[in-house]
């Protein structure tokens, strides 16, 4: 029986090959499930087969004839239990009914058990009941009683036996099925354990590559540390270098200077000597005779033929130490051409790292994607893994490259600017306005104005002499630079480009006109196109450039005025001037100034600069004197706060452009000032003397020596954009009117003093933010 079953399984369930067996987890349970609810459970199927072998065992045994008639003598006995034994619960023992006929002659043997196990426990005397089994036509002919007996044995046994013959087929081909199901549940069993352990396996290879990329992370931040180090290490030897450098330099000037000084002394000793002795001998020998008074004219010729040879002498060896001057300023040159070819480098460098930089992102999330992928993606990761790292090695050493060239600017930037002197003057003559005649012009000349443009010279007044020579005396003047009356604000605002670029580095930068009330000094500072928009546009480019290079920068303006000592917010309200009071606090480790309780505005756009210009041109004191319809009765400060931070390399920097329109300074006789306007151009004197008194404090050079800052809430305000913490830049203005002269002169002299006056190194206010 079990070799049919199985060879019924063979046949009737196809077997599944590899390739048609895979599928998911939920397929497989999915069709397991299914096969479980159409196979009955083992034991009916054994037990239903047993019971089907039970009957054919029994009918093959015992034939059963249905030749007796219906008629039977009553000792035929029936098979149907009587009231006091009851049937057996399966429908078919209560329907299997057997004729004592068919039964053979041996009254004395016990009837056989039933397919189903049950048998008669004896002999039934009484005729077996009418059923409703007796009811049925017949269906033979010459039937006479037109009834066929619902016992009719053969029928009986046929509908048995077909059956028996379909139970055992439905019985052979459900355990068919269920074998095919089964070998196939055992299949996918085993395609599972396949899969767990290939997946156990990609699991422990992913540990192991994440582990060796924490360990190249490491030593990744491990070699930064060390080159960090390493770079730190060189700026403070480039430092050294270029702190003994500038000593240097400033040694050979400081020589220069004395030895200048020494030869026009000397010159001058001899000067005076002579015209002494001349004269000494003209009282001497004036009562003398004609004769003798030729001979000391040809004595006295002759000395004055030496000592114009002297003079010449003198000259010469000044034009020498020109020369050399001019040797000096070629090198300047020649290093501003270096610098601005390290910078074009530098955007080149720039633009590869932030390509590098693009690509590496790229690959990093193409690494992230295999991290998660099956073993196809984990063979490919060594690949990435091996360009990845040539990528680090190479932006590593592009961005080493960038920050060294950048380094390498701002060092010769800071340079270019520091021989140039961290305190300079310009000076700057306006031109004639419309209303004023040509012949008011007083005779300014420029000597120099197609090579170097630093020289001016100004006829004095006309002076007649004991002797009734009416003489003028030219006074000469170097500065920096000198501007004439043809220059326009963008040719100024083109040499000091490059100290707001020192803001921008860090540097602490304070630019501030100097000069009689009328000279153009508001013109030149607040016009639409002077010194402060110029310098917030030029802000807002180079910071737009250096955001390429990890540098965000946010800007910060406010705008107070000096006026009769006391301090006013040009951004505030005018109705709260006299109420609100400002005290000025310095930092003296950082180096920086505060005010307090003023405003300051975000500079997030040009737009917002015009208009904070506006007001404060609105807010500003201003009156009409005789000397200036529209003179500035107070100092302006323009206090410009730059922060940038590199995301890079975590570097932060913070600079102050200080922009100062300071009140021109006036004579009492000439501007007829009364009143109000006496007491405000007494202020103003006052705190321009305080100026002066700085200036002269500085340039005499003794260290710890009393700076008087506090004379004046002025030079308070500026202390560290004077004392040596700052690039300084001083406008001096001229007016080119004649009745100005004694005025123009006195601000000339003033600037020569500044020009004189050396102050110490600037501070670069950096720092690495905190990680």
């Amino acid at each position: 029986m079990d070799g049919e079953e199985n060879a019924c399984r063979s046949s009737a369930i196809p077997r599944l090959t590899r390739s048609q067996t895979r599928g998911t987890f939920k397929d497989i349970t999915t069709a397991t499930n299914n096969a479980s609810l159409s196979i009955p459970p083992n034991g009916v199927l054994k037990r239903k087969q047993a019971d089907c072998s039970s009957i054919d065992a029994t009918f093959k045994k015992k034939p059963v004839s249905s030749s007796k008639s219906v008629g039977a003598p009553s000792r035929s006995t029936s098979t149907i239990p009587s009231a006091r034994n009851p049937p057996a619960t399966s429908h078919y023992a209560t329907r299997s009914v057997t004729s004592s006929a068919a039964v053979p002659s041996a009254r004395g043997t016990t009837r056989p058990k039933t397919s189903f196990g049950y048998a008669s426990t004896g002999r039934n005397p009484y005729a077996r009941p009418v059923t409703s089994m007796d009811t049925h036509q017949a269906k033979r002919a010459g039937d006479t009683s037109g009834k066929l007996k619902g016992w009719d044995q053969a029928e009986r046994e046929e509908a048995l036996e077909a059956m028996c013959g379909r139970l055992m087929h439905q019985i052979k081909d459900s355990t068919s099925l269920s074998t095919g199901l089964q070998d196939a549940m055992e299949l996918y069993k085993s395609q599972i354990r396949d899969l767990e352990q290939q997946k156990i396996q990609l699991t422990e290879q992913n540990v192991n590559l994440r582990v060796d990329i924490d360990s190249a992370k490491l030593r990744l931040q491990n070699a930064e540390e060390k080159w960090k180090d390493a770079v730190r290490e060189n700026e403070i030897t480039l430092d050294d270098a270029g702190r003994r450098h500038r000593i240097e330099i400033e040694t050979v000037r400081h020589e220069m200077k004395t030895q200048i000084d020494h030869i026009n002394q000397k010159h001058q000793e001899e000067l005076f000597s002579l015209q002494r002795r001349l004269e000494m001998q003209f009282e001497e020998e004036r009562e003398s005779s004609l004769r003798e008074l030729r001979q000391l004219n040809a004595e006295s010729a002759m000395e004055r033929q030496r000592g114009q040879m002297d003079v010449e002498n003198k000259e010469r060896e000044i034009r020498n130490f020109r020369e050399e001057i001019e040797r000096l300023r070629i090198d300047l040159e020649r290093e501003r051409m270096t610098n601005d070819e390290l910078q074009r480098n530098l955007v080149t460098a720039n633009s590869s790292g932030v390509t590098l930089e693009s690509s590496i992102r790229a690959l990093k999330a193409r690494i992230e994607f295999l991290e998660s992928g099956n073993k196809e993606q984990s063979d490919a990761f060594a690949r990435l893994d091996q360009q990845l790292s040539d990528a680090l090695a190479e932006t590593k050493a592009t961005k080493e490259k960038l920050r060294k060239e950048e380094t390498l600017r701002r060092r010769l930037h800071n340079q270019v600017q520091e021989l140039k002197g961290n305190i300079r003057v310009f000076c700057r003559v306006r031109p004639l306005l419309d209303n004023e005649p040509m012949d008011a012009a007083a005779r300014i000349r420029f000597p120099d104005s197609d090579v170097d443009s630093k020289e001016i010279s100004i006829q004095g007044p006309e002076e007649k002499s004991s002797l009734g020579n009416v003489t003028a005396k030219n006074f000469s003047f170097s500065y920096d630079h000198v501007f004439g009356p043809s220059s326009r604000n963008p040719d100024v605002f083109e040499e000091i480009s490059q100290l707001v670029q020192s803001a921008l580095d860090g540097y602490n930068v304070c630019i501030f006109c100097y000069g009689q009330t009328g000279s153009g000094k508001t013109h030149t500072m607040s016009s639409e196109d002077g010194m402060i928009p110029r310098a917030v546009a030029q802000i807002y480019e180079t910071a737009a450039e250096l955001e390429e290079k990890g540098w965000k920068y946010t800007m910060e303006g406010s705008f107070v005025e000096v006026y009769n000592e006391n301090l006013n917010d040009l951004l505030g309200k005018a109705e709260e001037f006299d109420k609100k009071k400002h005290e000025i606090r310095h930092d003296m480790q950082k180096c920086q100034t505060t005010i307090t309780n003023i405003t300051t505005v975000t500079l997030d756009s040009p737009a917002t600069v015009e208009s904070m210009l506006r007001q404060a041109a609105a807010n500003r004191s201003v009156a009409a004197t005789k000397a200036n319809w529209r003179s500035s009765r107070s100092h302006s400060v323009f206090i410009l706060k730059l922060t940038g931070e590199n995301s890079v390399t975590g570097e932060r920097s913070e600079g102050i452009l200080n922009l100062v329109d300071l009140a021109g300074s006036e004579r009492l006789s000439h501007s007829g000032a009364t009143g109000d306007r006496l007491r405000e151009t007494q202020n103003i004197n006052r705190s321009l003397s305080c100026l002066g008194d700085v200036i002269s404090a500085l340039g005499q050079g003794k260290e710890g020596g009393h700076i008087p800052y506090r004379n004046s809430k002025l030079t308070y305000l500026l202390q560290f954009s004077l004392g040596g913490n700052s690039k300084t830049l001083m406008f001096v203005m001229v007016s080119p009117r004649q009745e100005h002269l004694s005025e123009t002169l006195t601000s000339l002299r003033f600037a020569t003093k500044v020009h004189n006056t050396h102050i110490g190194t600037a501070k670069r206010q950096t720092r690495i933010k905190d990680s």
